[in-house]
């Protein structure tokens, strides 16, 4: 009887290390998987951000916010895996940025005053302004204001871009496919925010208008905007900046947005 039940022991013993076995395997084809993914979002945060900052460690970062992912994935929830890792991904490179605050306070200033500027010269104007007529707003000549675009690329990192992992309330889970999504409530919500942000797309120059499609809905890189536009990278750079700071402008003034969002 002692030899059966050792038997069995043994079996069951080897049974779960088999399963053991075939999810350790199974997590490993995942994150091996989905591993381009992280290399491709940390790509196109780092492209915002000052050389000083390194693309290995926000891969690094991304890679950990990929294996938390994988951990914690329910597919119960009727979230695919692939939206769910974006947003754990994104959440922990721009989690360690913050840490860094590699934003120094001019550039947060800088940021600051274009977007007024944006604002104060749109309602004098009745329009979007050129980039001219917000440098003039500035005081700055053309060239001055460019620098002020390259200098500030990144400062809106986690604002109209990303879903800021710690603000819970308005994560990308809460607009992914769930029974509380169908409210009309939400549906509504959802409806009046896709009429703005189109409204206010709508109103960019043209070549704003295409970096922000080019860059956003059809997800290429700045280097590959540059190619389609015929444009500089750097200059590609600046004009996307740009268009999120006019988005911000124009958003602020018609959708609640949160403090020091």
């Amino acid at each position: 009887m002692r030899a059966q039940g050792t038997a069995k022991e043994l079996s069951s013993g080897l049974k779960k290390y088999q399963v053991q076995d075939s999810a350790a395997e199974e997590r490993e084809r995942l994150i091996l998987e989905h591993l381009s993914q992280v290399r491709l979002i940390a790509r196109r945060i780092h492209e915002r951000l000052p050389e000083s900052v390194n693309l290995d460690d926000l891969i690094s970062t991304g890679t950990i916010g990929l294996i938390a992912a994988i951990d914690r994935f329910d597919p119960r929830h009727n979230v695919k895996l692939k939206t769910y890792a974006e947003y754990k991904i994104r959440g922990a490179i721009l989690d360690s940025l913050r840490g860094l605050d590699w934003a120094p306070r001019q550039q947060r200033k800088r940021s600051k005053q274009i977007e007024m500027a944006i604002s104060a010269a749109e309602q004098r104007l009745h329009r979007a302004p050129t980039e001219e007529e917000i440098a003039q707003q500035l005081k700055l000549t053309l060239e001055e204001y460019h620098e002020w675009l390259v200098d500030i690329r990144g400062v809106n990192l986690g604002s109209l871009e990303a879903a800021s992992p710690d603000d819970a309330g308005r994560s990308l889970l809460k607009y992914i496919s769930d029974d509380e999504e169908n409210w009309p409530s939400h549906l509504l919500e959802r409806s009046e925010l896709q009429r703005l942000l189109a409204d206010a797309i709508e109103k960019m120059p043209s070549t704003e208008r295409t970096v922000i499609s080019l860059y956003y809905h059809e997800e290429l890189t700045l280097r590959e905007i540059s190619k389609v536009v015929n444009l500089h990278e750097s200059r590609v750079s600046q004009l996307k900046s740009q268009a999120i700071l006019r988005l911000r402008t124009y958003m602020q003034k018609r959708w609640p947005m949160e403090k020091g969002a």
